[in-house]
């Protein structure tokens, strides 16, 4: 059977209604969201947090960027790296104006809002119905790009080699085979009557070795950017590619934008699946399944996502390293790969024994530190960095320092086991120095892991990351942190383009109003870079 006639005999599910009646969100309402994966930012205006992260979407009037809060820290993040729970009733406060938001249908054209359902069948109903809808949305996707994209650039033996289509596609063909087998055995166990009474959790399970091919395609993204980058700096490719998405009728994204889906799709599995084994009574027959099948897609995704999260992060580094002035010594990616934790905290070392404000930067084998401009507190300047390999945490207690004479509070230090050069440091409150003890911890765990796998970044990405980075201009006389999102362009989920919308007749900044937003000109403006 060909890649086309497997299309064709492809179940067409009809379109969901949405499950909750759309409503008005109102400036005290809490939406909860739930990382897919990380967003890792040396920006203070924007919010960093892990996959698995549960955020508080404060602010949802810019379709790309929303502003979030976790714990006490609040800031912006791309909404594409979030899914909203389907059922948002968790820490929620009672209250008159409180409106959660609920799932839409990627074939509906407003966001559904409204009160936390109470009935476990309806809310497992939702969750089962956001994973049909979501999966014949995602083979529509990988059907454009295998007939709309791959099968046209086959046809250009002047334009592509086969080895540049393979570096480029992967076996994104296998994912599409594979994914609609999936999808036809979801549609059998699919009730169209009762969707609560649903058995999907063993059609995990009978194709849980299948979801290994995406470690295949995963692993050779990096690589098809970097083909596509290289090739785009001809204009007879760019014409090409936006012909070929023109004559599939494709939705307005590039290319690198499409074959992204694979990897984010496969790390929104545990996600789906976690929330519908919440909603799943334990004497329902589909529990034990679901259970399972939660465990099998964690832990393809976990390997996953780990390298991609870690490869994604250089070029993030990159620009990060180029917005710092006064940059001395070796790049940070001779040594590093990953940002850990920052943050601001008064030191003091041990030779000069003055008490200096300073922002530190974590990674992997070293520590970056950093003085803020006196007048653009947006603006670093490079001050030093702290080989981790050659020190030790020790933590200390609140109290008179011998070694320094000075009184401490919510104080560490870095001792160094060869010279004994000790530095000392003050978090301003005590959660952040457990913060900060808890990184230190992570960052010597990751070093370990990375050796004994054998984990490295290869000199080409490094060059490419180098290649990439850029300085994004910025605009003066903006003073308020959440008046203006950053106007740089979000990273692309095409799987969630459209999905997201307020109803007809309601205005975007209505949807979730913020009290700077009123008379503000909106205007393009560069993100802070490392503030």
């Amino acid at each position: 059977m060909t890649l086309r006639e497997s299309t064709e005999s492809l179940p067409c599910f009809p379109p969901f209604a949405p499950t909750v009646s759309s409503k008005l969100i109102t400036g005290d309402s809490i939406v909860s969201a739930e990382a897919v994966w990380d967003h890792v930012t040396m920006a203070n205006r924007e919010l960093a947090f892990k996959a698995g992260d549960v955020i508080k979407v404060l602010d949802a009037s810019n379709k790309d960027w929303w502003w979030g809060q976790i714990d006490d820290e609040e800031g912006w993040f791309p909404a594409s790296f979030v899914r909203l729970w389907v059922n948002q009733e968790d820490g929620v406060e009672e209250g008159p104006s409180d409106v959660q938001n609920g799932h839409l249908d990627p074939n509906s054209d407003c966001l559904c809002l409204g009160r936390p359902l109470q009935n476990r069948d309806q809310m497992r109903a939702n969750v089962i119905n956001e994973i049909m809808s979501t999966e014949r949305h995602y083979i529509k996707h990988l059907k454009d790009i295998c007939e709309g994209y791959l099968k046209q650039c086959r046809k250009r033996r002047d334009m592509f080699s086969d080895e540049q289509l393979k570096v480029i596609f992967g076996n994104i063909e296998d994912i599409y085979r594979f994914q609609m087998g999936f999808v036809r055995d979801l549609e059998k166990q699919y009730n169209n009557d009762d969707p609560h009474l649903s058995e999907i959790g063993p059609c995990f399970l009978e194709h849980q070795d299948g979801f290994w091919i995406y470690s295949e395609y995963c692993n050779n993204h990096l690589d098809a950017c970097m083909e596509l980058s290289k090739l785009m700096k001809d204009s007879r490719y760019q014409h090409f590619f936006e012909a070929c998405r023109l004559l599939q009728q494709m939705i307005d994204i590039a290319i690198d934008g499409f074959l992204l889906t694979p990897v984010q799709k496969i790390c929104k599995y545990p996600l789906q699946l976690a929330e519908l084994l919440k909603y799943t009574a334990q004497d329902h027959s589909d529990y034990r399944y679901v259970a399972a099948a939660l465990a099998v897609m964690r832990n393809v995704t976990q390997q996953i996502n780990e390298r991609k999260r870690r490869l994604e992060n250089i070029d993030k580094i990159a620009q990060w390293q180029a917005s710092v002035l006064e940059w001395e010594g070796e790049d940070i990616l001779d040594r590093s790969s990953e940002l850990i934790y920052t943050g601001e905290m008064a030191w003091i070392y041990q030779p000069y024994g003055r008490n200096q404000q300073r922002v530190f930067f974590l990674f992997d084998h070293q520590m970056v530190l950093c003085k803020k401009d006196l007048i653009r507190r947006d603006i670093l300047y490079y001050k030093g960095r702290i080989d981790m390999d050659k020190y030790e945490v020790v933590d200390i207690e609140d109290g008179r320092d011998d070694d320094f004479n000075v009184s401490m509070k919510n104080a560490f230090k870095l001792h160094n086991k060869e010279t004994e050069e000790i530095h000392l440091f003050f978090a301003k409150k005590l959660e952040e120095k457990i913060r900060w003890l808890r990184a230190f911890r992570e960052e010597r765990k990751m070093v370990q892991e990375d050796e004994k796998i054998g984990f490295e970044i290869s000199e080409n990405q490094k060059r490419q990351a180098a290649m990439t980075v850029r300085k994004v201009p910025k605009q003066k006389g903006v003073n308020s942190a959440r008046s203006v999102p950053p106007s740089y362009p979000p990273p692309q989920d095409p799987l969630n383009q459209g999905q997201y919308l307020v109803p007809d007749g309601i205005a975007q900044s209505q949807a979730c109003p913020s009290p700077n937003l009123k008379n503000l000109n909106w205007k393009q403006r560069g993100g802070d870079s490392a503030s």
